[in-house]
């Protein structure tokens, strides 16, 4: 679903929006976090990403819009990125083993690579009856172990985890995807990056040139 958020409504919901950060305040050792982050661990700010893999509007910031924001804002050490599982199951049927496809590749520390599959290919496994085959083959172009891959999947072992993503979603007031949380403030949709760069730029000087102390 794609929802359109001016920068005053973000600013809004920043102040008055009692969000939780998704997960973090169940966070777990083995919830895969550090497989999921892009960007330097001393970076003053972190994006998180609530996303649903199966989500058209998802796929087209997660090809377009993306990349311009790891080059200019990751790869600069400005801020890092979280992905965070969104699946909406009610109108997405493979989005669920989607991302637990993904999740099984974080095992493996291959999250990254097998998000970049996942959307780079999602018309061609999107509205498949059974999406496991495509799956596992695009597991085998992210270089995965075949056989780990398979009992990951065949397990459910990373299921837990996406619920727990999810959960977490829904606690920022998110409902909708792609949906990003930073400092405390939620941005709805797949917005272009003349709505997102103002918005980061203005955090990312708050925290690194704080206001002095009167």
């Amino acid at each position: 679903m794609d929802t359109r958020l001016p920068l005053r409504a973000w600013l809004l919901c920043a102040v008055a929006l009692p969000c939780a950060t998704p997960v973090r305040a169940q966070q777990q050792p083995d919830d895969l976090r550090a497989a999921r982050t892009m960007g330097s661990p001393t970076a003053p700010v972190t994006l998180y990403i609530m996303s649903d893999f199966e989500c058209p509007f998802c796929g087209d910031f997660a090809r377009n819009t993306f990349p311009v924001i790891e080059r200019e804002y990751v790869a600069t050490g400005k801020m890092k990125v979280v992905f965070v599982n969104m699946p909406l199951t009610s109108i997405h049927r493979n989005a669920e083993p989607a991302a637990e496809v993904a999740m099984c590749a974080a095992r493996q520390n291959k999250f990254w690579a097998m998000h970049d599959l996942l959307f780079r290919h999602q018309s061609q496994w999107a509205d498949l009856d059974d999406p496991a085959p495509f799956l596992l083959s695009l597991g085998d172009s992210a270089g995965l172990n075949r056989a780990e891959l398979t009992r990951c999947l065949e397990t459910k072992a990373t299921r837990p985890l996406v619920k727990a993503d999810y959960d977490g979603s829904l606690r920022t007031g998110a409902n909708s995807t792609p949906s990003f949380y930073i400092e405390g403030g939620l941005i709805a949709g797949d917005q272009p990056l003349a709505v997102f760069r103002p918005i980061f730029d203005s955090i990312i000087a708050a925290k690194t040139h704080p206001a002095p102390a009167r």
